[in-house]
């Protein structure tokens, strides 16, 4: 979890800001034209902003995400256990992982407040200097909390957490399922210890990459609404009920996936590793031994 965390949120970060202004900008043609779109505002952020305006707001998720994903795993594995889940596609798997998602979202909530924040400061400060308010990701924190109480890095936090459920539920099952399929794929061949270490090693980062990619999918249209939520001036003037139908009436349906390809492509390159990492360290637990006993 602290690798993959810190890695993750690395090699994901600029498509990720490339995601959140897609999202809060009111721009329809990026709304209805976003597999295009990823390329032209990463390619204007990074020009009118260089290199650090793609990693502007990286501080809270860097911290929160290798927080996050240390507990979202430790917490996966009591669960499987607990509920005595099986490799493979076994909807166990998928009940562990919606139950990590009051927990994990008590995390992601503030770090997606702050991370939100930062880079719609970071837009405004282009058009009008005098009107950017925080100078780094712990300046944001510390002046919301200054100016409207500790409860504004929680705006958004029924959405998240319920967009949280939403994720972890698919990821958790879809991982499991997929990868046990790619390991058997050679099961009727002569397998040697030695090509089944090798075919574990394609198959955790591609089950992974899939596993995240198809979970944004489902859950993105709460992300889009929780970015909503928390992309306002704070404190906040509107509720999800209400961002939802506004995004709804002024993008039509195709809105709440405003930003979906590149949320997606980062999912699939940082839930590889990611998953890479969790099964390493799974591997260096059990022994040396790639493989879990099945319940009866």
């Amino acid at each position: 979890g602290l690798s993959a965390g810190g890695i993750g949120t690395i090699i994901g970060f600029p498509l990720d800001v490339v995601k959140t202004r897609m999202q809060v900008m009111g721009d329809s043609a990026a709304a209805h034209n976003n597999s295009r779109n990823i390329f032209q505002i990463g390619r204007t952020v990074y020009r009118s902003e260089g290199l650090a305006g793609l990693y502007k707001g990286v501080g809270p998720p860097l911290i929160s995400l290798t927080i996050l994903n240390t507990t979202t795993f430790t917490q996966y594995a009591y669960f499987r256990e607990l509920y005595f889940a099986n490799p493979g596609w076994d909807l166990r798997n998928m009940a562990a992982g919606m139950s990590c998602a009051p927990v994990s979202a008590m995390v992601s909530t503030v770090e997606n407040v702050i991370k939100t924040q930062m880079q719609l400061d970071n837009v405004k400060a282009q058009t009008q200097p005098q009107r950017q308010q925080f100078t780094s990701s712990w300046n944001c924190f510390t002046t919301l909390i200054r100016t409207n109480g500790f409860q504004i890095v929680y705006t958004g936090h029924v959405v998240n957490t319920i967009r949280e459920m939403t994720f972890l539920g698919p990821y958790f099952f879809l991982y499991e399922g997929f990868r046990e399929t790619f390991l058997h794929l050679n099961d009727n061949s002569t397998s040697t210890t030695t090509s089944i270490h090798l075919n574990h090693k394609v198959a955790v980062p591609v089950a992974g990459g899939l596993a995240g990619a198809s979970s944004w999918f489902i859950s993105f249209p709460l992300d889009c609404i929780r970015a909503g939520v928390q992309g306002q001036t704070l404190p906040p003037t509107k509720g999800a009920i209400q961002v939802c139908k506004e995004l709804v009436q002024t993008r039509g349906i195709r809105g709440l996936y405003a930003g979906s390809s590149a949320s997606i492509a980062r999912a699939f390159l940082v839930s590889g590793s990611r998953f890479s990492a969790y099964e390493f360290a799974l591997w260096v637990i059990r022994g040396g031994r790639h493989y879990e006993k099945h319940h009866d």
